[in-house]
């Protein structure tokens, strides 16, 4: 079945915003993976007495989606502050672009993560904060809640399908979740688990199982 954009996201596919690189960014950052499908690179120029985002650029690796989400999130982006930036949500970018396909709203998640990650990288480098990478259920987490169910646009852990979190004493995530081992989206939920992870650099392994 054909899967049907709204004539926002056609626009901002046909025609994209800030498409391109900075030469010496401030700051950038790639989320995703050619190997799943999307990949997206975010650039920032910032002035570093207002910290307002005086510039900002992508690359992209992917659909319609992945392009047009990128497009509305630096148009969201640019000309404001750090602060307010971080504040981006995917559901805002998702709303405005006329909504996005169930299956589809994953690519508002990487959009906005790819701009958070950029910002993060730009306050390490000149705020001196530091990126907590650390492996714990909090962390985990918030990792989690990036992963999207694509029959209804959902992340899993709003949808309360992630029953358990674990870590052992072998840095193995142990990770049960409440779908059927035919859920047509289980695979895609699989992956996108596996690919959140490993921002992790202390892990070892996810096992993943079935309640």
């Amino acid at each position: 079945m054909a899967i049907k954009y709204s004539e926002l996201v056609i626009e901002h596919f046909k025609n994209p915003h800030n498409v391109g690189t900075i030469d010496k960014p401030d700051a950038s950052a790639t989320e995703g993976s050619p190997a799943c499908g999307d990949q997206l690179t975010v650039y920032l120029k910032v002035n570093s007495e207002t910290q307002i985002i005086e510039d900002i650029k992508f690359q992209s690796y992917g659909c319609a989606s992945n392009i047009a989400t990128a497009s509305i999130i630096t148009d969201l982006a640019m000309g404001r502050n750090i602060e307010a930036a971080k504040q981006i949500t995917w559901k805002q970018a998702a709303d405005e672009l006329g909504g996005l396909p169930p299956i589809k709203m994953h690519c508002s998640v990487l959009a906005v993560d790819a701009l958070r990650s950029a910002i993060k990288n730009w306050e390490h480098k000149h705020l001196g904060k530091e990126i907590d990478d650390s492996l714990n259920k909090k962390n985990i987490v918030k990792e989690l809640q990036k992963v999207i169910y694509g029959q209804v646009g959902v992340d899993i852990v709003s949808l309360k399908l992630l029953k358990y979190i674990g870590v052992d004493e072998k840095n193995n995530v142990l990770l049960e979740l409440a779908i059927k081992k035919d859920d047509p989206f289980l695979d895609d939920v699989k992956n996108e688990i596996n690919e959140r992870m490993e921002k992790f650099p202390k892990i070892a392994s996810v096992k993943i199982s079935l309640v």
